[in-house]
């Protein structure tokens, strides 16, 4: 796990771990999905914590055993903590090496997904190479020497199969199912396509925020095990974060205003 970390990081993790009396490969894992958000939340199914749990800076804190006071209080304390040290720099990870390309620019080493970082899996099928980035939304693929690389929106990718016809000789599973790569915004690649188009008007934005805020609320994610008392009152908690997340996006895009997010997250939070 420490690969990943600087040492300094790794070390900071370390004591983390060793006050809360968790393992460090747990806390080290909880890291990972603070880094995501720049420590502003995370999504986890560390069996150490009571498998699935969602926390968000602010105060919100669901596990899996959502009476268990203690165990809230442990997930909150070990956030807090990491996402302070992940603002202050104090948490950070290894840069990847640098290679010379013959243009003169450089670009990681080994790696021809480029500077995305470490990627939860890897692997190729009928001469097209992929890279899951699950921690930063992202999908690369690489066909016919060239690379494509996708935002995954809210798609947690877990399964790759092999596609007849299409563009690409793979596809891709998430919680919702089958992944439409067509639906997918671009990063870079694909043919000079640019990513979604910009919101235009306030009508627009308007609809795309209500459509986030009203839809019907759906557990977040799928943990390949619950606990027999995770109910439907924290499936229910689970929509509101995901709400919320989406909504994070759209104001780290631009299209909402500070200000505008926080409102709607107040509404979000008052229907708990």
């Amino acid at each position: 796990m420490n690969a990943i970390f600087t040492d300094a990081s790794f070390q900071n993790i370390t004591n983390v771990a060793n006050r809360y009396g968790i393992s460090v490969n747990a806390v080290t894992d909880l890291t990972q999905r603070l880094m995501s958000s720049n420590g502003s939340m995370a999504q986890f199914n560390i069996p150490e914590l009571g498998g699935g749990g969602q926390w968000m800076q602010g105060g919100m804190t669901m596990v899996g055993d959502m009476f268990n006071n203690n165990l809230k209080s442990t997930v909150n304390g070990l956030c807090v903590e990491l996402s302070n040290l992940i603002h202050q720099g104090a948490i950070q990870y290894k840069p990847l090496p640098k290679i010379q390309n013959a243009d003169g620019s450089t670009s990681p080493a080994g790696h021809w997904w480029g500077n995305l970082g470490f990627p939860n899996s890897t692997g190729s099928q009928n001469g097209t190479s992929y890279a899951i980035f699950n921690t930063i939304r992202r999908l690369a693929i690489q066909q016919n020497g060239k690379v494509t690389v996708f935002d995954t929106l809210d798609n947690n990718i877990g399964g790759v199969g092999q596609q007849q016809g299409g563009n690409y000789s793979v596809t891709f599973t998430s919680q919702y199912g089958t992944v439409n790569l067509n639906s997918l915004p671009i990063i870079s690649g694909g043919n000079g396509m640019q990513n979604a188009a910009p919101v235009q008007n306030n009508d627009i934005q308007n609809n795309v925020v209500e459509n986030i805020v009203e839809a019907p609320i759906a557990p977040m994610m799928q943990a390949p095990m619950q606990p027999d008392n995770y109910t439907n009152d924290s499936a229910f908690e689970e929509g509101i974060f995901s709400k919320i997340e989406k909504l994070a996006g759209l104001k780290d895009k631009g299209i909402l205003s500070v200000e505008e997010f926080e409102n709607k997250k107040t509404d979000l939070l008052n229907r708990l």
